[in-house]
């Protein structure tokens, strides 16, 4: 078991006291038991994300009612895995993400953090965003990248798109221009005003969030006892 693994349960223990809301169900299936359903009753999952900082890292938040919001509001892009491949930071690392956002977003570790928080606050989209830009910029085939700002559009930009990030409509005017054909920088405007965004409104909410403040009291800890 991973440290932060046990440290996303002990924190999420000590700050719900509330009964867990029942599902709610159609009235004809109330009174019909299946193995399936007594099979996952058994294993539901708190509503907290499982650190791994390790190659196989991945988060396991709500993963239930993940599968049927997917189902239901899927969207094309899958090239950005749920959490960013990375090693368990050290305390000293922990305190440098309060120094200064670039600093947190330069940090694998700092940007899987700080994405939770994120969810948690229902902008997670910034984010997902914002690694889809850093993702495209990296392309050098004209195909690839002309199929990656499509789907950057169509899951980020589009009015339609569930995970719409919000840009101004001068931004959104030249993103339209430089899709006539897109290249790896197409969306280096709308990727700065997000980058932005969260800097100036989530961020520090991040510093002073029961996430960043006990993982650093963890951390801390944990070096002291060792």
């Amino acid at each position: 078991i991973c440290f932060l693994s046990r440290f996303f349960v002990t924190l999420q223990m000590s700050l719900y006291t509330g009964p867990v809301p029942a599902e709610r169900e159609p009235p004809m299936a109330r009174n019909e038991t299946s193995p399936n359903r007594a099979q996952q009753a058994g294993h539901q999952r708190p509503n907290t994300c499982c650190f791994c900082w390790c190659c196989c890292c991945s988060c396991s938040w709500n993963e239930d009612e993940n599968r049927t919001r997917r189902k239901s509001q899927e969207t094309k892009l899958e090239t950005i895995p749920n959490c960013e491949a990375c090693t368990k930071p050290s305390t000293e690392e922990m305190r440098i993400w309060a120094q200064s956002f670039d600093k947190l977003m330069k940090n694998p570790a700092g940007r899987n953090v700080f994405r939770e928080f994120l969810r948690t606050e229902y902008s997670e989209e910034n984010m997902l965003f914002w690694l889809a830009c850093e993702d495209l910029k990296k392309e050098i085939n004209k195909s690839v990248i002309e199929e990656k700002a499509r789907m950057i559009y169509e899951d980020y930009i589009s009015i339609l798109s569930p995970k719409e990030v919000s840009l101004d409509s001068r931004v959104r005017e030249v993103i339209n221009r430089k899709m006539q054909e897109p290249t790896s920088q197409t969306f280096e405007d709308a990727q700065l005003q997000i980058y932005t965004l969260m800097h100036r409104d989530s961020y520090p909410r991040f510093l002073n969030s029961p996430i960043y403040k006990s993982l650093l009291q963890s951390g801390s800890r944990s070096s002291s006892e060792s």
